[in-house]
């Protein structure tokens, strides 16, 4: 069973910066794709960003250029560097992993605040 670990949320000011991390059980080399999706109070998760295997990155609009994704394949670690945030990024975060058949597995999320 694969297991997803996210870290680094917490309380920001607008305009601050964050990164989260998600350790996999697993070599992330293996899946298909991992990302990042949010869920904000009273919305549908969305999906933030995303890393294919190869190594080509999707993000959403609204968060590009401001949420770079990036792996680490030796610590099976995916990170998402938050900058610029903004209140609308408010959200619980959280990790995601598809794998080559097309399974999902998710971590448990962890909460980002931008507030002042």
């Amino acid at each position: 069973q694969v297991q997803l670990v996210e870290s680094g949320g917490g309380l920001v000011q607008p305009g601050g910066s964050l990164r989260l991390s998600c350790v996999a059980s697993g070599n992330i080399f293996s899946f298909a794709t991992m990302g990042w999706y949010r869920q904000a109070p009273g919305k549908q998760r969305e999906l933030v960003a995303r890393i294919s295997r190869e190594g080509i990155t999707i993000y959403a609009d609204s968060v590009k250029g401001r949420f770079p994704i990036s792996r680490d394949i030796g610590k099976n670690t995916v990170y998402l560097q938050m900058t610029s945030l903004k209140p609308e990024d408010t959200a619980v975060y959280y990790c995601n992993a598809a794998s080559m058949t097309a399974n999902m597995y998710w971590g448990q999320g962890t909460q980002v605040t931008v507030s002042s």
